[in-house]
């Protein structure tokens, strides 16, 4: 039986504070599981790069690659640009920041092993799932929105806006490819992609906890982003 390797992309934007606490969470929590994981640092100016390179000679350059972007080029692109280095069978993507807890890693690969999805999807709006952290208001606007695009869209998952996911790599790439929504969209559009092409999806319960460190990414501009990357999902899907 072929065995797995997991190719963990994370996105990083000024996570200096953050990324050598998440890379000893992954090491922790996947000690018998074959994994790389690939940082894509879009030209952060606060010294991450420099923490990966030091991360790089503490673990290896064969488990932690560092494939660095000029400047800040988006989150859909910075998959893309990550899976491209991918030698994994499976690619988990997750935000740098600690609001995805590595802990969960282990309950995503056993769903997939026990369901033989194509992708399993971390939720917050399930029983054992949960956000921590947030005020009153960006709670309601993002269940609201995540209701919303429920309503419209009728994926078929309880959490569309999550970004913490684990893909057959063949799936990820199929996916990507018909994607073009860019930023906080782009993680809507391919849930939604992919439950219209039929793929076997499933879902893990997580706590989502509000970034440690850093300054929160999401602003007015991404909100007006979102409705209209909702109207362009409920004409072309």
């Amino acid at each position: 039986m072929e065995k797995n390797k997991y190719s963990i992309i994370v996105p990083t934007y000024n996570e200096r504070l953050n990324i050598a606490l998440l890379v000893y969470l992954i090491f922790k929590h996947l000690r018998d599981v074959d994994f790389e994981i690939i940082i894509v640092d879009d030209g952060s100016p606060d010294g991450t790069q420099q923490v990966v390179e030091q991360l790089q000679q503490l673990y290896g350059e064969d488990r932690i690659l560092l494939r660095a972007r000029a400047k800040k080029l988006g989150l859909g692109t910075a998959y893309i640009h990550g899976l491209k280095h991918a030698s994994g069978n499976f690619v988990v993507i997750m935000d740098a920041d600690l609001s995805h807890h590595p802990k969960y890693l282990p309950s995503f690969i056993k769903k997939q092993s026990e369901t033989g999805a194509s992708i399993v999807t971390g939720t917050r709006y399930v029983k054992g799932g949960g956000v921590h952290g947030w005020n009153l208001m960006r709670k309601l606007t993002s269940r609201g929105a995540n209701v919303l695009a429920q309503t419209l869209l009728w994926p078929g998952v309880s959490d569309l806006t999550g970004s913490f996911r684990l893909y057959r790599k063949s799936v990820l790439e199929d996916i990507i490819s018909s994607c073009v929504s860019k930023g906080y969209v782009f993680q809507m559009e391919m849930i939604v992609r992919a439950s219209r092409k039929g793929y076997h999806i499933e879902e893990v319960p997580i706590s989502f906890v509000d970034r440690v460190y850093g300054i929160s990414k999401l602003g007015g501009s991404e909100i007006v982003e979102y409705l209209k990357g909702l109207a362009y999902l409920l004409v072309t899907t």
